[in-house]
């Protein structure tokens, strides 16, 4: 009996109309329906993105904006998608994709990220939390981070590490292996 090959994904052009009406994630295979934030989510990720205003020299920052990862023989094929809270892209990899992609304005992201924070929501399982980290991880996102605003926590992941970093209190979160001297008081985030 011959092997049968399923392909996981879908057309990009069914992503977009699907994601249009309803927006979700692809991880490992299964749609994940993207839920509305409550206005306190939304606050802090909007909290997040201007404090990498200050840092706009050194790359391109979005909100919620959604990254694909191509089929890697064919372009028009989603294998997975994810709508990070916020992102981060070094500035070198930015130019480089816009110069490479004159239709990058009308379509996701087709790269992934350097960084991704994610806010953790009342409606947020720690399971489906730390499947995203592992999705991010493979995908090769370099730097994750989690935030909590309940427990008043983050939790770091870098690809390099074998445990994540937890922080608290007057803890910082430390940017500067992306972004040269760029620190958040942990505690700013929940003021």
């Amino acid at each position: 009996m011959a092997a049968v090959h399923v392909r996981v994904g879908m057309p990009l052009s069914e992503y977009l109309e699907q994601g249009n009406d309803n927006p979700f994630e692809i991880i490992n295979g299964e749609m994940i329906p993207r839920l509305p934030n409550p206005v306190g989510h939304s606050y802090l990720i909007r909290l997040l993105a201007r404090l990498f205003e200050s840092v706009a020299q050194f790359g391109e920052c979005f909100s919620e904006t959604t990254y694909i990862l191509p089929d890697r023989y064919d372009p028009n094929w989603v294998t997975g998608s994810r709508i990070p809270d916020v992102i981060f892209i070094n500035a070198e990899r930015w130019s480089s994709y816009i110069a490479a992609n004159s239709d990058w304005k009308e379509k996701p992201l087709v790269m992934v990220p350097d960084l991704v924070i994610e806010v953790i929501s009342a409606t947020d399982r720690y399971s489906k939390v730390d499947e995203k980290v592992d999705a991010y991880l493979a995908d090769g996102v370099r730097l994750i981070v989690i935030v909590d605003p309940f427990t008043r926590k983050a939790v770091v992941h870098t690809s390099d590490a074998e445990q994540p970093l937890h922080l608290a209190g007057d803890a910082l979160l430390d940017f500067s292996d992306l972004i040269p001297d760029f620190k958040i008081p942990l505690l700013t985030l929940f003021e």
